[in-house]
């Protein structure tokens, strides 16, 4: 009787397994979820590649101009540029690191993060077992910077170790970088006193600008722990930011150095010597800052870029949804807009990115308008999202 019993529950299980099988959707990889049924629209979380009609276009011009018709007071907009760093540090003291989702769709979007013999090792391990998953599920479709916000967010804030160092020699190329320019020359005489930066004994070195909470951080680290000659550097303004990486259980500073910075300002000299970066990570970061500010600042990452380094940028299209969830009163100058919290947003168009990294140096290798559709599929929500993608690489 009890055989009987046991074989019986082990085929009632199995039945039950197999139906569960069936019942599940299969993987839809990145960027192949196109919508051909409307009817269809709330199956998936979110949809790729979406083309607007004009109708759609027409609205959200007139949704944008709408919410620009008034504009902060003068005064206003002063104290959000000169306390910028403090409303950053007040949002990550306040949400410290649950606001934002691991960036785990950073190696999807920009593989050259990573050194070309990594890249590589990556797609191996990606196919022989699930030691490092990138699921596409978990991507923009979970992970955008603000729909995780929720709701509440939405109403309030739119208006409704040792580091391991070697002695710094300068070869002849720097050299002559230094004489050629008075900025590299200071900067460079700066670390020959110190005779030392984090990370001089790297071969490939990467710096994300923005760094927040560590949501790029510790994905990339994840990889880099298993990367000899690699080093990354990360940077914030706001020093509690800067305060949650390194308190990471995950921070390691024979692989990272974290530190504050502001790069808005041309002064301040980053703890290592121009033209030593092979990627420069820009990822929902300069559109928090002033728009009269961005070409300075975008100029100067480029001079810290070697000769055929990349920069990666992803950032927020005009006429996205967040920009049109802006209620009047929130506009700073056109497309510029402040949150409830004080942090600042702009959202750009392809154009403007190219016309910003060009004049910087930086020549073009992807530059796209990344169209999806967002879908609360319990609340039968849509949400139209619009990010701005481009890699700029610097001429050999």
């Amino acid at each position: 009787n009890f055989i009987t019993r046991l074989s019986a529950l082990c085929l009632r299980k199995s039945k039950m397994q197999q139906r569960h099988q069936s019942s599940r959707r299969p993987a839809v990889p990145l960027g192949s979820r196109i919508l051909t049924d409307p009817s269809k629209v709330f199956e998936h979380n979110m949809w790729d590649h979406m083309q607007w009609s004009q109708e759609e276009e027409e609205n959200a011009k007139e949704k944008a101009a709408e919410n620009s018709l008034v504009k902060v007071q003068w005064e206003d907009q002063d104290k959000y540029e000169r306390e910028a760093s403090k409303y950053w540090n007040e949002f990550y003291k306040t949400h410290k690191n649950n606001f934002f989702k691991d960036r785990n769709w950073l190696f999807l979007e920009f593989p050259e993060i990573l050194p070309e013999k990594r890249r590589e090792e990556l797609k191996t391990e990606e196919r022989s077992s699930e030691h490092i998953k990138i699921n596409s599920a978990n991507s923009f479709s979970h992970k955008n910077e603000m729909f995780e916000e929720g709701e509440k967010y939405w109403k309030k804030n739119y208006g409704g170790g040792s580091t391991s160092v070697r002695r710094y020699v300068f070869n002849k190329n720097q050299a002559k970088s230094l004489t050629d320019n008075p900025q590299a020359k200071n900067c460079g005489e700066e670390f020959g006193r110190l005779e030392s930066f984090p990370g001089s004994d790297a071969t490939y070195r990467i710096l994300e600008v923005g760094c927040g909470a560590g949501n790029s951080v510790f994905p990339i680290l994840k990889v880099l722990c298993n990367t000899p000659g690699t080093f990354l550097y990360c940077c914030d303004f706001a020093s509690g930011a800067v305060e949650l990486v390194k308190s990471h259980s995950s921070y390691n500073s024979a692989w990272c150095s974290a530190f504050v910075h502001d790069v808005c300002d041309d002064a301040l000299p980053y703890p290592f010597p121009d033209e030593i970066l092979d990627v420069i990570l820009l990822v929902f970061v300069l559109s928090t800052i002033h728009p009269d500010r961005m070409q300075g600042v975008v100029n100067r990452l480029a001079k810290l870029l070697k000769p055929g380094g990349m920069l990666l940028f992803r950032d927020y299209g005009r006429y996205d949804t967040a920009q049109l969830r802006f209620k009047k009163g929130h506009c700073l100058s056109e497309n510029f807009y402040v949150r409830g919290d004080g942090t600042r947003v702009y959202f750009f168009t392809k154009d403007e990115v190219w016309n910003m990294f060009n004049l910087a140096g930086l020549t073009e290798v992807q530059n796209l308008v990344d169209r999806r559709l967002q879908v609360n599929r319990k609340k039968k929500v849509k949400m139209q999202r619009v990010w701005i993608q481009s890699k700029f690489q610097k001429p050999l």
